[in-house]
C-alpha cells in the first residue's frame, strides 16, 4: 500500500510487479524511488550496464560529470527506444566547474555527452565551502531551470548550513538533496533538515559500497525472515523511510535482484531492529571539509 512521509512531500504508489514507487517533489514533478546509479562505472561498462538497467525497468538513471560514463549512459538511453517521458535521468556538476557562468558551460558539455535536449535533474555535487563558490553555481542552476533547461534543481552532500545559504541568497529551495545513507549511516538530523524545506533525501551508498553492511548479523536475520537478501532488505529499508535510492551493480543478476526491493515490506519491529545498527559510520567525504577535484582546496 501506499505511505506519506514527513511534510508530505512523499507520495507513493502502491507497488506491483513492475511498478516502482514515485515521490513528487517541491516544485511539482515527480522522482521514480528506486533508481540505478553508475557510480565509478567506466564510459564503456555503463553503457552495457545502464541498457540492461532500462530493460530490468528501471527509469531513474543517476550519474555525473566527474564519473566520466556521461556518454555512456547516454548511448544506452538512446538505443533503449524508450520515450524520454518515461526516463528521469540525473547528472551532477563537477566541483571545478563551480560558478556561475563555469556551471553554464559544464551544463552544456553534459548535455551533449548526454544526448539530452532536456535534463530531468541537475545537482551541485559538492558544496566545497573553501572555494566559496557553490552560491554562484546554484544562481546559474536557477537560471537553467527558468530557461526550461532543467526540470528540477537540487544539490548533493549538502549540509545545513549550506543549504541555508543557497536558500537566502536566490529564495529557491533544491527539490533534492542527494547525501550519503545507509543503515551505518542513516542521517537522521540531515534527513529531518530536508525534510523541514520539504527537500526529498536521496541516498548514495545506499548498500555501503563493499564495506561490511551486507554481512551484517542483523540485517542477515531480517532478510531470513522475508526470504530476501539483505541488499533487498537495505533497499526496502531505505524506500519505507521515504528515501529514493540508487543503488550500483554491474552484475545482471543483482540489478534485477535490486530492483525487487519494493516487494519486500519490512515490519515495524523490522525498522526498529535496523535503527540499532546505526554506527555514524561515513565512508564517504565529509561535506564541510572535502574539496574533490579542487586541489587548491584540498583538504587538511
Amino acid at each position: 500500500m501506499g505511505r506519506s512521509a514527513a511534510a508530505g512531500v512523499v507520495r507513493v504508489r502502491c507497488v506491483t510487479e513492475t511498478t516502482i514507487p514515485r515521490v513528487a517533489l517541491r516544485d511539482g514533478n515527480e522522482i521514480p524511488q528506486l533508481g540505478y546509479g553508475v557510480w565509478r562505472v567506466p564510459d564503456d561498462e555503463a553503457e552495457t550496464a545502464t541498457a540492461e538497467a532500462l530493460r530490468v525497468g528501471y527509469r531513474l538513471i543517476d550519474t555525473a560529470a566527474d564519473y566520466g560514463n556521461e556518454a555512456g549512459v547516454g548511448r544506452a538511453i538512446a538505443a533503449s527506444g524508450l520515450p524520454r517521458d518515461e526516463l528521469f535521468v540525473t547528472t551532477k556538476l563537477n566541483n571545478p566547474d563551480q560558478g556561475y557562468e563555469a556551471t553554464l558551460r559544464a551544463f552544456d558539455v553534459s548535455m551533449d555527452k548526454l544526448g539530452l535536449e532536456t535534463l530531468d535533474l541537475y545537482l551541485i555535487h559538492w558544496p566545497c565551502p573553501r572555494a566559496e563558490l557553490y552560491a554562484e553555481s546554484w544562481k546559474a542552476f536557477v537560471a537553467l531551470a527558468e530557461s526550461g533547461r532543467v526540470r528540477s534543481i537540487g544539490v548533493s552532500n549538502f549540509h545545513r548550513a549550506h543549504l541555508d545559504r543557497i536558500i537566502d541568497e536566490t529564495g529557491v529551495t533544491p527539490v533534492l538533496n542527494q547525501i550519503e545513507v545507509h543503515p551505518y549511516l542513516q542521517q537522521n538530523e540531515m534527513r529531518g533538515i530536508n525534510s523541514s524545506h520539504q527537500i526529498v533525501t536521496e541516498a548514495w551508498s545506499p548498500l555501503g559500497s563493499g564495506h561490511g553492511l551486507l554481512n551484517d548479523p542483523v540485517l542477515a536475520q531480517i532478510a531470513q525472515r522475508h526470504e530476501a537478501t539483505v541488499a533487498q532488505v537495505v533497499l526496502a529499508w531505505h524506500l519505507q523511510v521515504g528515501n529514493v535510492v540508487i543503488p550500483k551493480s554491474v552484475t545482471p543478476s543483482r540489478i534485477a535482484e535490486n530492483f525487487q526491493a519494493p516487494k519486500v515490506r519490512l515490519t515495524a519491529e523490522d525498522l526498529a531492529q535496523i535503527e540499532t545498527v546505526d554506527s555514524g559510520t561515513r565512508y564517504g567525504g565529509n561535506p564541510d571539509t572535502a574539496h574533490f577535484g579542487m586541489p587548491e582546496f584540498a583538504d587538511h
